[in-house]
């Protein structure tokens, strides 16, 4: 029981915190929640935890506040993460939904997750090289011009133009389509690349062979163009102007840290799959100069695979909840886009 009080205690004074921006005394804990014990004991309780290391009186302030580790059981001992409301949920659905290609639905996943957070979102472009061949298009524009289509799991399409030296009959290129589609269709880029490498050998029909190639190279190409690996959306920097009070500390390591897309991929982590949202706080990351930022962060993707990673960073003063809440919602139905795409 005394356990479980003064993880009331630590989660009053986290929400507290994060809603004020000041430290939190006794008086106010009891005042503002309904705690059913004196604030004598919750007196004791905060002295306990201040023991343990979960809080910390900053410079002679008689309030106190969550420390990295008081943050993380905090985190931890949070039965579900709260749900969106139904507004919410028609608010994103609504904005998602009217994006016309991949650029855009990052554009507007960034824009919304920062809104929604108040904290710099950040969204990595699904990553060419994990995605697999939804589709592959022939088609002729002329009798010796071919536009080949490339759509990908990700939601990404690439287009080549194709001239080649003879005129392509419709049963040919038809026949090509099949064979190319039955070869890659829902192969992974690395596969999908050997599998028209294969298509491209030397056949008996010289110009068929020679057509063959040509596609197959172009394909090929287009799989291996890594411009998307990554790029990554980032969004709500001014948000961080609500954190002047720790900017050399938090706000300006991070601000350095926007610049750098190696070093936020990297903050960001692994993308996960099966809607596992992850929480770094403070020195758990793993650049020591980021140590008071934290980062809640997910995988998004077709189905249950992940493809790329999206989510929030800031100062370690983070409504955690309400982060989390959102970082899997806009997860959710980026996914379910791409899905549909």
């Amino acid at each position: 029981m005394q356990n479980e009080r003064r993880l009331s205690v630590l989660r009053a004074i986290v929400e507290d915190y994060v809603k004020t921006e000041e430290p939190v005394g006794s008086k106010a804990l009891v005042e503002r929640h309904g705690l059913g014990v004196s604030p004598a004991t919750v007196r004791n309780d905060m002295a306990a935890l201040e023991e343990e290391g979960y809080i910390t009186a900053p410079h002679t302030s008689a309030g106190r506040v969550p420390t990295d580790k008081g943050y993380r059981l905090f985190v931890d001992r949070l039965t579900t993460v709260k749900p969106m409301t139904a507004a919410e949920k028609r608010a994103i659905a609504g904005f998602l939904d009217g994006a016309v290609d991949l650029d855009d639905v990052v554009s507007r996943s960034t824009r919304l997750l920062s809104q929604l957070t108040r904290q710099v979102a950040v969204v990595q472009y699904p990553t060419l090289s994990r995605s697999t061949v939804r589709h592959v298009e022939l088609v002729a524009l002329a009798p010796t011009r071919l536009l080949l289509v490339l759509i990908l799991s990700t939601g990404r399409v690439e287009q080549r133009l194709l001239e080649v030296t003879q005129e392509v009959s419709e049963e040919t290129l038809a026949g090509l389509r099949t064979q190319v589609n039955a070869a890659v269709d829902g192969v992974i880029i690395g596969e999908a690349c050997q599998a028209l490498r294969a298509i491209a050998q030397p056949e008996a029909d010289a110009s068929k062979d020679d057509l063959a190639s040509s596609v197959a190279e172009a394909l090929i190409e287009a799989m291996s163009d890594h411009r998307s690996d990554e790029r990554i959306s980032i969004g709500g920097t001014s948000n961080l102007a609500r954190f002047g009070d720790s900017f050399d500390t938090a706000v300006r390591p991070l601000l350095e840290a926007l610049e750098e897309h190696v070093v936020l991929l990297k903050l960001m982590g692994e993308a996960t799959a099966g809607g596992l949202v992850t929480v770094r706080i403070g020195a758990e990351g793993p650049y020591q100069e980021l140590s008071q930022t934290s980062v809640v962060a997910t995988g998004y993707g077709p189905g249950d695979e992940a493809l790329a990673t999206l989510g929030v960073v800031g100062p370690t003063r983070m409504d955690y909840p309400g982060s989390m809440a959102a970082v899997r919602a806009v997860a959710r139905y980026l996914s379910r886009i791409l899905d549909e795409a």
